[in-house]
């Protein structure tokens, strides 16, 4: 390899100018999360699951996100990467109706 980090006769490559931030710095707060060391069963529904008892598992999720210090990073982070389960202290269909609205307010 010479001094300008090009191989003997190989084609010139273009060196990066923007990296993305280590993962540390983008998830680093799901370490700091209230949720990190629970059974991840507690904020998923699962099939068959409906009426008061979901409602129930529900309650139990959100009640552990409003204790939560990074609960509105994860808010952040669930309107735009999670479809499923209580993330940010809210369910997925609550998710899907903030979108909504704030979608609504932009237009």
């Amino acid at each position: 390899m010479s001094r300008t980090g090009h191989l003997p006769g190989s084609a010139r490559v273009s060196q990066p100018t923007h990296l993305p931030p280590p993962l540390l710095d983008v998830y680093g707060w799901q370490d700091l999360a209230a949720c990190a060391h629970l059974d991840v069963n507690v904020f998923f529904e699962f099939d068959g699951v409906r009426g008061r008892r979901l409602a129930m598992r529900e309650e139990r999720a959100k009640r552990v996100c409003r204790s939560c210090p990074v609960v509105e990073k994860c808010l952040a982070h669930a309107l735009v990467s999670e479809p499923y389960g209580v993330w940010g202290g809210l369910t997925a269909r609550e998710r899907v109706g903030l979108r909504a609205r704030r979608d609504a307010v932009a237009s």
